[in-house]
């Protein structure tokens, strides 16, 4: 009995050890992000900074204006935003890969990048803006295409498929996603003058973002992984299967709807501010779950804080590898993020 006590203990031990080093390398990463670039910042001048223009505390005579400028202004607004929009997309990822039982599973497999590009292109092809929202017309449209792809593909499947298998969805989202895409085509063919914008914002940036962006995405972000983490227990035993978790009591069509509606609005949300930027929701669960286990106890929240230090060194890299040009962030997540899947999905294949 003490032995078993013993081993549940330095399991335990083991794992607040591990919770501990991903939050420290978090904060490194975040301190990096600020701090690196054509100007370097110090960690404890970044902190300064912090202090003097959230708490009113004295700015040191050998701070100048200048880093407080690209410190508060510029890097530290930046940074914080790639971790959020890392956060919630790799969240996202983590809710559909266990809701489906596919490690491929996303939100733009269900087709959210594609209303949200569509959205972008009626706004930049066609100059259709909400009235008194301005330059807020494309955020706004596109969070309400994104989400409103994944709710006409959920609704459809349910029509088509009672049960709701999980199948069943995959491939009409599939579906979706090809038409939406196919119809954003054609519009960018006819409206070629404005092209090149719209590749643009679909390849993804954290450039020219100020702090009214993350306090509007924050309060998302954080109230949607927060939703998400409540239904921890109905994740670890949809995880099973779909009759086992039927058997468990678990209303499969509900929870199946709520997740899957939530894991859209995060990331419907994220790229509605900063474009399409994949493969963090697709890697950063993974790695996740090999390096923590499979409880959602600790893979929603800790895949919050590894995606988004992944976002952030991947921001890091686009702005700083070809300073002081800059490359789109999404095609650095890609660069990245494919061959690492890669190996991880088929490693684990060929291992079996």
């Amino acid at each position: 009995m003490r032995m078993a006590q013993n081993k549940v203990y330095r399991v335990k031990n083991a794992m607040k050890t591990k919770v501990i080093i991903t939050v420290v390398l978090a904060l490194v990463v975040i301190l990096l992000g600020v701090g690196l670039g054509s100007v370097w910042v110090p960690p404890g001048e970044i902190w300064a900074v912090i202090r003097h223009r959230v708490a009113g505390a004295t700015l040191p005579e050998y701070i100048s204006q200048a880093a407080v400028s690209i410190v508060w202004t510029l890097r530290l607004p930046r940074t914080l935003l790639a971790f959020i929009v890392g956060a919630a997309l790799s969240v996202s990822g983590a809710v559909m890969q266990s809701v489906l039982r596919n490690p491929l599973a996303s939100s733009y497999t269900l087709g959210v990048s594609s209303g949200a590009s569509l959205a972008a292109g009626i706004v930049i092809l066609y100059g259709i803006t909400i009235p008194l929202l301005g330059v807020m017309s494309l955020p706004l449209m596109g969070f309400v295409f994104g989400l409103g792809t994944i709710v006409l593909v959920i609704a459809f499947a349910s029509r088509i498929d009672g049960r709701m298998e999980n199948n069943t969805i995959i491939l009409t989202g599939m579906v979706f996603s090809l038409f939406v895409n196919a119809v954003t085509t054609l519009m960018s063919a006819v409206r070629r003058e404005h092209l090149q914008r719209l590749i643009f914002w679909q390849m993804g940036s954290f450039s020219m973002r100020d702090w009214s962006t993350i306090l509007i995405l924050a309060p998302i972000a954080l109230v949607g992984i927060i939703y998400i983490i409540h239904f921890n227990r109905e994740l670890d035993m949809m995880t099973f299967g779909e009759e086992q978790a039927k058997t468990m009591g678990v209303n499969l069509k509900r929870v199946k709807w709520i997740l899957l509606v939530t894991a859209a609005a995060l990331t419907g949300s994220s790229i509605a501010f900063v474009g399409v930027i994949g493969f963090v929701d697709l890697v950063a669960p993974h790695i996740v779950r090999r390096v923590f286990g499979v409880s959602h106890r600790y893979v929603i929240p800790l895949s919050a804080v590894f995606g988004g230090t992944f976002m952030v060194l991947c921001d890091l890299v686009a702005r700083t590898v070809v300073s002081p040009s800059e490359l789109p962030v999404g095609a650095v997540s890609a660069l990245v993020g494919a061959p690492f899947f890669a190996y991880i999905y088929f490693g684990k294949r060929a291992r079996v």
